[in-house]
């Protein structure tokens, strides 16, 4: 299915995150804001789950396993044990003081993630074009980078070399069109 094509979403978000710098900034950053709006998602109640951080945990460890199974699998796993610390350092804090947790390290880790793409990428964050791929996916690609850095791990044999073609593309592609504006 088109929702779960790895090459496609991958080459998507590498083509916002080229710079060296905005790439360990978002490295640092994007865990975090998964981990606090997940502290922030403990208060939420839902119908048939009993909260909106395990629904969001469920969703992004299904979506991450469904692309790849090897570095999904791992995915889940931190999706999970993000819910769990999130869950359970919520609930130690209380609402009163959650919240303001969450709104201080929101607006860290935007700020510095929004100064990255301005600074040193030099270009607008992928979430005003893809709001979805933007919160969804973001921490699966940071893992995934992580991994092809420290171990070169790929999905398949080719996956890099075939999504930095793919990249570069939409990257000129982006380029001459902001020529012409």
């Amino acid at each position: 299915m088109e929702i779960f094509n790895l090459e496609k979403h991958f080459a998507f978000y590498g083509a916002y995150h080229s710079n060296p710098i905005n790439i360990l900034i978002h490295m640092v950053f994007v865990w975090p804001i998964l981990f606090s709006g997940l502290m922030l998602g403990f208060y939420l109640p839902m119908v048939f789950f009993p909260n909106q951080a395990l629904f969001t945990t469920i969703v992004f460890s299904v979506s991450y396993i469904c692309m790849d199974k090897k570095a999904g699998s791992l995915g889940a796993l931190l999706c999970f044990l993000c819910w769990f610390g999130a869950s359970n350092l919520a609930l130690h804090l209380g609402w009163s003081l959650t919240w303001k947790v969450v709104l201080a390290a929101q607006l860290i880790c935007w700020t510095a993630q929004f100064l990255g793409h301005g600074v040193f990428e030099k270009r607008a964050p992928a979430l005003l074009d893809n709001l979805l791929q933007a919160f969804l996916m973001a921490p699966f690609f940071v893992l995934l980078e992580a991994l092809q850095f420290s171990v070169g791990y790929e999905p398949y044999p080719g996956f890099h070399a075939k999504v930095k073609i793919l990249v570069d593309a939409n990257i000129k592609e982006w380029q001459e069109k902001k020529k012409k504006c």
